[in-house]
């Protein structure tokens, strides 16, 4: 790790925020590990509601409202309804800590209780106690105290070994953090750090709902990882409980780099760099790798590190960030061309290996064709429905129009790199290697339909089967001009295709698992309109990307305004991402519909 690097760790890993994955009301400073855990006792069953998440989908679970939450914890906001319990809580810097006001917004005929447990997380140095009406937190090197505003109750019933306060919350109630406040002064410091929160999203002018609804999710999905001592944002906080403390994946992870790229480069840089550090000792960044000790040693996912990369180059000219990952990303790339290349084009694969650990997907993969089709991140898509898996190469006996696309796009983008590190024998390498597949590529192209098909290397005849991932011909600049003009009116205009009102479904319209709208399976899929719209810069294709953006934006709006979420998915005839289970609520690539509108807008 270069020095540079771990400045920004000591920068990133600093003060109040909500850094505890287990909840959302869990804020915690670091470095010390000092935290406070907000939880609610109802007196109907007398349950007690510890940990709060976005998006749960059990039973009777809780209700939490995502409201604004800037990057650094200097305020945020959410509204939480449970059991007949709606509270809003806000939390705010102070000039000597930290302040929170829980407010009651409706409530059951029992009078419910807010217990704020106070504690220290992950075995850091120190140690709590209640101090009469505060609690002291001590370490070697810093201490606090914590008071709180309101009516304290009798309750021994809460299912802790900390110290923590019960307090009756038939009332606004404030906690101050370092110094005692009265509620007047607490609230002043609320309502001041929210307005310059409110001013900053401002900047974006139109594009202010989209920008909050991409920054509120990266930042609440930002979480410490005290197993490897990092910040990071995982896919989401549901992920993270399940997968045993964290769930990191491949594009997903440079998705969200890019985004935070909009105006937090330290955060962008921390998960640009650690996805990419997850890379195996077989050369190649992993499809997933989680808390629990998991990690995807049979698969990698679409290469599109790269190109985030030198587009946080681009931005921030920080020539340190391409030297401390320029060798894995090159060893990611000659991976692929030793191990991928089937004949003169690429094929997704699956290399079979001992799991660590009992788990579905893998043993799929080992098995027969699902495998493959989890390297291409598209997991269940119809396009590899009875595809052969070749045991003996591992790889899916097709070309895919999608890998190949990807991987001339990566090396051009690893070409730039290695030039602007003077690394010319490498960047003329990687210019060959694109020039070859680009040519070899044109094999894929049906001049009757005005398309680049996926084609099975065995019957060596087109698949008719088309996804989004036929148009990232654009992406590596493959298609000629002639033929990216007919892509285009021919197939993203086309209604029985992939034009309509919500747009882009995962599989075409007119294919008979459209209509299952489950997972990849017919769903609008957020990385697929963003990768196609990246592809449309590469060409004058001015109304289909602006088509492309306006139809994206409406999409990320549609629930965020309603509801407050960010999907992971969403249904290709309603626009919906509640409809399903399987679509994550709180999912940080999902701003990537709006994105593209801050990229077009000229924000970035």
């Amino acid at each position: 790790m270069s020095r540079h690097y771990q400045s920004l760790k000591d920068q990133l890993m600093n003060g109040w925020n909500t850094w505890n994955t287990s909840s959302i009301l869990s804020h915690v400073l670091l470095p010390d590990g000092f935290c406070i855990n907000l939880g609610l006792k109802e007196y109907s069953n007398g349950d007690y509601l510890k940990d709060i998440l976005f998006g749960r989908m059990e039973k009777e679970a809780e209700r939490a409202i995502p409201g604004l939450h800037a990057y650094d914890g200097s305020y945020t906001s959410v509204m939480v309804e449970w059991k007949g319990i709606h509270i809003k809580v806000e939390t705010a810097h102070s000039k000597k800590g930290l302040v929170i006001l829980i407010t009651p917004v409706r409530l059951p005929l029992k009078t419910p209780t807010l217990i704020a447990e106070a504690g220290i997380l992950w075995n850091k140095e120190g140690y709590v106690k209640r101090q009469g009406d505060a609690i002291g937190w001590y370490s070697s090197q810093n201490n606090k105290q914590v008071f709180f505003i309101g009516s304290e109750v009798y309750e021994k019933n809460i299912p802790t070994g900390n110290p923590f306060f019960a307090i009756r919350l038939d009332e606004a109630i404030g906690i101050s953090i370092g110094e005692k406040l009265d509620l007047e002064a607490l609230t002043g410091i609320i309502n001041d750090q929210k307005l310059k929160h409110l001013e900053h999203i401002e900047t974006y002018d139109h594009l202010a709902h989209v920008y909050e609804a991409i920054q509120t999710c990266i930042a609440w999905d930002t979480i410490y990882d005290p197993q490897h001592h990092r910040v990071i944002t995982p896919v989401s906080r549901n992920w993270n409980v399940t997968h045993g403390g964290y769930a990191l994946f491949c594009w997903d992870n440079y998705f969200v780099a890019y985004m935070a790229a909009m105006d937090n480069k330290d955060l962008a840089y921390a998960n640009a760099i650690e996805i990419t550090k997850e890379k195996t000792p077989n050369g190649f960044v992993p499809n997933c790798a989680w808390g629990n000790g998991f990690k995807s040693y049979d698969r990698s996912q679409p290469p599109v590190g790269s190109l985030v990369i030198e587009r946080l180059y681009s931005k921030y000219k920080d020539k340190w960030l391409l030297e401390e990952v320029i060798d894995d990303l090159i060893d990611w790339n000659n991976w692929w061309y030793t191990n991928r290349l089937n004949g003169d084009l690429l094929s997704w694969g699956s290399n079979p290996y001992q799991p660590m650990y009992s788990n579905y997907w893998e043993t799929a993969g080992i098995n027969d064709i699902f495998g493959g089709a989890l390297e291409s991140g598209l997991d269940n898509t119809p396009m590899y429905d009875g595809v052969p898996f070749n045991k003996s190469t591992h790889l899916m006996e097709m070309h895919d129009v999608g890998l190949n696309s990807l991987y001339i796009m990566d090396c051009g983008k690893l070409a730039e790199i290695c030039r602007f590190l003077q690394r010319n024998e490498e960047a003329e390498t990687f210019e060959e290697r694109a020039k070859q597949f680009k040519h070899n590529m044109q094999e894929l192209w049906d001049e009757k339909r005005g398309f680049f098909y996926n084609k099975l290397t065995l019957e060596k005849q087109f698949s008719d089967r088309i996804s989004p991932t036929n148009f990232y011909v654009l992406l590596g600049n493959v298609a000629t001009k002639k033929q990216a003009e007919r892509i285009i009116d021919e197939h993203y205009f086309n209604e029985n295709e992939f034009y309509g009102e919500w747009v882009m479904p995962s599989i075409a319209r007119n294919d008979a698992a459209y209509k299952e709208q489950e997972y990849w399976r017919g769903r609008i899929w957020p990385p697929l309109n963003f990768l196609v719209y990246t592809g449309m810069q590469n060409y004058t294709l001015d109304k289909a990307r602006k088509d492309l953006v306006d139809q994206s934006r409406k999409l990320l709006l549609h629930e965020w305004l309603d509801k407050g979420h960010v999907h992971e998915n969403y249904n290709a005839d309603t626009g919906i991402g509640c409809d399903v289970n399987t679509s994550d609520r709180f999912y940080h690539w999902g701003g990537l519909l709006g994105f593209i509108s801050i990229l077009e807008g000229g924000y970035f």
